[in-house]
């Protein structure tokens, strides 16, 4: 009888875990963008999972093994259109749960499981690539000049210094997270768009977003939305942070001279892409064994100029991050990071303080504090570029027009002003200078208007 008793005891016991263990779907995010949706679940515990897709009308349906479904499936926020709603649908069994996602419109869904990292436990991530992604805009509106801005393809003379800004994580991915809980994602988007601001208030320059809203891009498709918009500089915007609350202060990130030979490999092996960094010389070069070496010299010089402007350019921003914030890296510091692998493009990574040291954390939920960060890289951009215009911009047909003057003792502005028959203004402009001072050696482009 004793026995009988503890074997229905036991049995109650088994069947009790066995119920607990039970996996559960512990919230559901939706992350919209221009070209595709990611539906994340959070899990309680590793999911196993199937899926298919069904037409008429178009539905997406998720299996979950060993799952309940007393998640709640609606209300969560959306802002894009590929998905309709999410709800529940009758399972194969008492326990599994069938999650059906409504479309409108066909996509080619990936789901994967995802293991616990950082802040986030078991997930499993549904990615939807969108059929018809949101097309990016050919117009903008100059702020500065209300003129209209032509995109890349209208005309090569005379045409803008195209800069793209990538503020770093996003949508799932929040990045670093500061002790008060700020999200990194949102640092680094507001900085980048007060530096959108900036450049396409000033004449000559354009700004272009790898993400302009808080949603996923992955780091490898960075670089290549910067060459899609045939962008003449990356630059991507990030916080640090640390295991411990001390470390703080700003650094400038260049890519690593091992990641650059390695990168100028695989873009040797895959000749189909060789006409992105070529351009017209491709036509001219045959994939040829014999002739390869060709590719290989120019491809190679591409890379080497772009990571010497990228140096110049690090330490520009370095200058003008010390003006602002202190600094973690007196000097640019080489890695590598996935965003700047782009060979053909100059890239720099700026990490604009440490979110995990609490002070610096305050700072840059400041507002001003973020605006004068943006207004460093950007001043640094400026004075590089006003120095080096690439070839067919406006800057580059500027400085051509523009003469030149060695400053000598007893000379003032307003006096070359006169003597060249310009505005004072206009000189300072076309030399960048923020006050009236020179000094006696110093050499001055003079703008013929």
């Amino acid at each position: 009888m004793v026995r009988s008793i503890v074997s229905v005891l036991l049995l109650c016991f088994v069947v009790q875990f066995a119920h607990g263990a039970q996996n559960n779907i512990d919230g559901v995010r939706i992350w919209p963008s221009p070209d595709n949706t990611r539906v994340v679940f959070d899990m309680k515990s590793a999911p196993e999972f199937t899926y298919f897709t069904l037409k008429n009308p178009l539905r997406l349906v998720i299996d979950l093994n060993n799952t309940s479904d007393t998640a709640k499936l609606s209300g969560i926020e959306n802002s894009g259109d590929l998905i309709k709603k999410l709800r529940y649908s009758t399972p194969k069994n008492k326990s599994s749960a069938r999650v059906v996602v409504e479309l409108n419109r066909n996509t080619k869904p990936s789901l994967f499981a995802v293991t616990p990292d950082g802040a986030y436990g078991h997930r499993l991530v549904v990615d939807l690539p969108d059929s018809a992604p949101k097309p990016s805009p050919t117009l903008s509106a100059s702020a500065s000049t209300g003129s209209v801005v032509i995109d890349d393809s209208t005309s090569a003379r005379d045409r803008d210094i195209i800069v793209a800004i990538d503020a770093g994580h996003g949508g799932h991915d929040p990045g670093s997270i500061g002790p008060a809980g700020t999200y990194e994602k949102h640092i680094t988007l507001s900085i980048a768009k007060k530096l959108e601001d900036m450049i396409n208030r000033e004449r000559g320059m354009r700004a272009i977003m790898t993400r302009g809203d808080d949603y996923y891009v992955s780091p490898n498709r960075r670089p290549e939305i910067a060459r899609e918009k045939k962008a003449d500089l990356l630059i991507s915007i990030h916080a640090d942070a640390f295991s411990q609350p001390q470390p703080r202060g700003g650094s400038v990130w260049v890519l690593s001279m091992r990641r650059a030979d390695t990168e100028l490999g695989r873009w040797l092996e895959k000749s189909e892409r060789h006409s992105e960094l070529l351009g017209g010389a491709a036509e001219v070069i045959n994939d040829k064994s014999s002739e390869r070496y060709l590719t290989e010299t120019i491809l190679g010089l591409s890379m080497d100029h772009s990571m010497a402007t990228s140096h110049d350019l690090g330490n520009k921003v370095v200058e003008e991050l010390k003006q602002v914030t202190s600094l973690h890296k007196r000097k640019p510091q080489a890695a590598s990071f996935a965003v700047l692998t782009a060979p053909d493009i100059p890239s720099i990574l700026v990490e604009v303080g440490f979110i995990s040291n609490p002070q610096e954390e305050k700072n840059l939920n400041w507002s001003k504090h973020r605006e004068r960060l943006a207004n460093a890289m950007f001043n640094a951009t400026k004075r590089y570029f006003k120095q080096v215009p690439p070839d067919g911009t406006l800057w580059a047909q500027e400085r051509a027009n523009n003469r030149t003057h060695k400053v000598r003792s007893g000379e003032s502005l307003s006096l070359l002003a006169q003597r060249y028959n310009v505005k004072v203004s206009s000189i300072k402009a076309a030399n960048d200078l923020s006050s009236d001072v020179v000094r006696v050696g110093q050499v001055l482009n003079i703008p013929r208007t």
